[in-house]
């Protein structure tokens, strides 16, 4: 049997075949190596300040600081709205394994509100889960006390330090300064659309209503920010930069607490609005609405129950009276219907005209009565004013016509905003032709227009636009607007405010407006003035105007009887005043609803309201002093 021959290894070809293989071996190393090289290249060259970037973003942390948000003062520089420090408690929920849990049992600790509840998880899915969201705004010294004792039991809550708006007047000047409240979701929309949302990073509070809200870019201030180092706990190491907060500017208002407080006083136990205010710069000094509320209630978080009783209040607290509220101005805008019938021709100030119980459109069947029954017999411009017939300007204005009234009332303010610094005005409405077609889809009548001639009718007025309309006429046309806002504090000085006026009124003879002046001056010490025992003995001259709007019309042949009527049917009373009349430094418009005739119950408050200005010796202290 043959034996296989052993074949020799070809140590040749092995050694070449190693060769090539270490040689492809040692390429590939060099192309991953120049891959890897190149990779690290980009990253820590090419994206050296991207990474960077995200690795300070990890290691730092930039905190918004809130700034102080500016005082507000009266304009003699008593405090009216000013900051407190108050403890907060707030929960981080990325932090917190059983939010709902934690959240039950710090209401059952603490004795809260259940209704907190909602409240916090409404603002928990409206924000990112890293961010504290407070659980109660408020604590006490108690709830602190025993949250501390048992903090280790609550991971992720913590109690904060903040400064939050304080009131000390309370219901004083609710509708004047408005209040502070936690920032809602249409807040940051509004914020969103005005690019104004970095700006309140760290604020969760922001102005709702009156000053607060019409100055909320002056008293909020810039948010500052810190930059801080922190480890991978978000434990923060230390500070890297500051940029501190600039805080809000402090303001003066033309408000005068001691006459504010006395129109208050006045207003007690009842329903209606004082405005007192200077014709000669539009400074307001008092602006009352009554009933009111504590603002105090809405800093912290008004509970369910307590705006409730709020909304579902039949006297309505939450209406500014003085510049929301819609009342017809009556017989108080008789003056300005003279001016205007003077200006037009279609009386003199010798005119004679006999007023009878009723007036009556040619070739109709209506009458319009007066509001004496028997009527006041023969007049001139003065008298009627005097004694405030009704049926002179019923004639004067059906011989005028809805258009020349429009367009003179217009003029003095009826019928759109004041131009005070609040938001929350309401118009009114000075009717004419288009607006009844407008709003009613029907012509305008004469008899329209007859009703509109004594202040009825459609024609509707603030307590604030009856202010300025007699403003307007102590000043010979000049059309100044009111305003609340005093001055300014900038680098520690006061800076004070400009006069802000409208286009004037011009008439053909400046001698018009002595007329309808010295009618008002009537009113209070001539014979027959409506208003002349409500002014008895005053050390200064007066002149002013009642008015006494019905809410209901009567039938043809019904007699008002104040007594029978419910109180809601019942005449509102008016009146509007000024002096000293020779050169007026102060005009007052009071409205009381449902009160009755206004020479009886409106105007005592307005002689009150200028004693308190014009001989404010008249005033104690002690109705200066902050309700704590």
């Amino acid at each position: 049997m043959a034996r296989s021959r052993v074949k020799m290894r070809d140590h040749v070809a092995e050694s070449s075949l190693h060769w090539r293989r270490t040689l492809v071996s040692f390429i590939g190393i060099v192309l991953l190596m120049g891959v890897l090289f190149a990779n690290l290249y980009h990253l820590q060259v090419n994206q050296h300040q991207s990474y960077q970037t995200r690795s300070n973003d990890n290691r730092i942390k930039v905190v918004p600081i809130a700034p102080t948000r500016g005082l507000i003062y009266d304009r003699n520089g008593v405090l009216l709205a000013e900051n407190r420090p108050i403890y907060s408690l707030e929960i981080t929920p990325e932090k917190v394994e059983d939010l709902d849990a934690t959240v039950d049992g710090l209401i059952a600790l603490l004795d809260l509100d259940p209704e907190l509840k909602e409240r916090f998880f409404h603002d928990v899915r409206r924000n990112r889960r890293f961010n504290p969201v407070v659980l109660v705004s408020r604590l006490n010294e108690d709830q602190v006390a025993r949250f501390s004792i048992n903090q280790h039991k609550f991971p992720g809550a913590a109690i904060e330090a903040y400064l939050k708006r304080h009131y000390p007047y309370k219901d004083t000047l609710t509708h004047v300064l408005g209040y502070m409240a936690k920032i809602n979701d249409r807040d940051l929309e509004r914020l969103r659309e005005d690019n104004k949302l970095a700006n309140y990073a760290a604020t969760r509070d922001i102005g709702k209503l009156g000053v607060e809200r019409y100055y909320e870019d002056l008293l909020h201030g810039h948010v500052g920010y810190q930059e801080v180092e922190v480890n991978n706990r978000g434990r923060v190491i230390r500070t890297l930069k500051y940029e501190p907060p600039v805080p809000g500017s402090d303001i003066y208002l033309n408000i005068d607490i001691r006459l504010q407080q006395q129109a208050q006083k006045l207003l007690e136990g009842r329903r209606g609005a004082i405005v007192l205010m200077t014709p000669k710069d539009g400074q307001v000094l008092a602006i009352m609405s009554n009933p009111s509320y504590d603002p105090n209630l809405f800093v912290h978080g008004i509970s369910g129950p307590d705006y409730k009783a709020l909304l579902e209040n039949p006297d309505r607290p939450l209406i500014n009276r003085a510049s929301q509220g819609i009342y017809a101005p009556a017989s108080t805008v008789k003056p300005m219907l003279s001016v205007m019938g003077l200006n037009e021709g279609a009386i003199t100030s010798s005119t004679r005209y006999f007023g009878g119980p009723y007036f009556q459109i040619p070739n109709t069947k209506r009458k319009f009565r007066d509001w004496r029954r028997w009527g006041h017999g023969w007049m001139d411009v003065y008298r009627a004013i005097e004694i405030s017939a009704d049926t002179f300007f019923y004639d004067l204005a059906y011989r005028v016509g809805i258009d020349t009234i429009n367009d003179y009332m217009s003029r003095f303010g009826f019928g759109q905003p004041s131009g005070i610094d609040l938001h929350e005005e309401a118009t009114g409405i000075m009717p004419s032709r288009d607006w009844k077609q407008r709003r009613h889809k029907q012509p305008w009548y004469q008899g329209d227009t007859i009703s509109v001639g004594i202040g009825q009718g459609y024609w509707t007025a603030t307590p604030l636009q009856l202010a300025r309309a007699t403003s307007i006429m102590v000043d010979h046309g000049d059309t100044v607007h009111p305003r609340l806002l005093n001055g300014i504090v900038i680098d520690g000085n006061k800076v004070s405010m400009p006069i802000s006026h409208g286009d004037p009124i011009v008439l053909k003879q400046d001698n018009y407006w002595k007329v309808g002046l010295t009618g008002m001056w009537r009113v209070v010490n001539g014979s027959e003035g409506t208003a002349r025992k409500a002014f008895v003995g005053t050390p200064y001259v007066a002149g002013g105007k009642s008015g006494t709007a019905q809410v209901f019309s009567l039938a043809e042949n019904q007699q008002y009887d104040h007594q029978s009527l419910r109180e809601h049917l019942r005449d509102n009373a008016l009146f509007v005043a000024f002096a000293p009349f020779e050169n007026p430094e102060a005009v007052v418009s009071v409205v009381l609803e449902n009160a009755g005739g206004g020479s009886s119950h409106a105007a005592p408050i307005a002689r009150a309201m200028l004693d308190a200005y014009l001989a404010p010796e008249s005033l104690s202290n002690e109705e200066v002093i902050a309700h704590e």
